[in-house]
């Protein structure tokens, strides 16, 4: 039970008042309680009442977070197109284990797995003739193939070019005219590329087909 300090001071006598009577009344010799005495307590007591002395039922505190407001979920990341190189050993027509690793990492990533196009570009250094180059870059996107239809990738999703040595990404030689072993090293390679899946254009929009339609008549 909870009183304001300006309720208690309004009611403080008559609370006096009726715990004397009622003490008196106990006292021993006492009569009891008499019909004056029964009186003056029914006063006090309505008193009491009028002065709001009563028991007030604790006051619900609501909590300041307001229930309608949630959190912001955050936002899953669009996917976006996967680009990737797989380098060659020197005169290597398959990947080596550097090459492989990549492989096995690209066909587990999700964007992957959503089945867009692969465009496969093969690449060479510049120490043949530009037939057996283009032949040698060939050669190397095709293995790429290979390795990723054996992991399950549909061939019809995989496209093979070769590009020779017309894309060079590092120098094949240095300025002094000798050889450049790490520039080489770059060029031998296959250029990955996986786009998202193209939308179907026969399929309709997904509003339109959810939409109900009116029954027939």
């Amino acid at each position: 039970m909870t009183i304001s300090k300006r309720k208690y001071r309004g009611v403080a006598p008559f609370a006096a008042t009726a715990i004397g009577l009622s003490l008196a009344a106990c006292q021993p010799g006492g009569k009891g309680v008499t019909n004056e005495t029964a009186e003056t307590l029914a006063e006090v007591n309505a008193a009491m009442i009028d002065n709001n002395m009563v028991a007030e039922a604790p006051v619900e505190t609501k909590s300041i977070i307001r229930p309608d407001i949630e959190p912001t979920p955050t936002p899953t990341p669009r996917p976006e197109p996967i680009e990737r190189t797989i380098p060659f050993p020197a005169k290597g027509a398959q990947p080596d284990q550097v090459g492989l690793a990549v492989l096995d990492t690209l066909v587990t990533d999700p964007t992957f797995q959503l089945g867009g196009p692969i465009t496969l570009w093969g690449h060479s250094d510049s120490s043949g003739s530009d037939a057996a180059n283009l032949v040698s870059s060939r050669h190397r996107a095709e293995a790429v193939r290979d390795y990723l239809v054996k992991k399950g990738t549909s061939p019809d999703r995989i496209t093979v070019i070769a590009m020779g040595e017309a894309r060079p990404i590092a120098p094949n030689r240095k300025l002094d005219g000798s050889d450049d072993p790490e520039g080489r090293d770059k060029n031998r390679r296959v250029d990955i590329k996986v786009d998202l899946p193209r939308p179907d254009p026969d399929a309709a929009p997904a509003a339109e087909a959810d939409a109900p339609r009116p029954p027939e008549r």
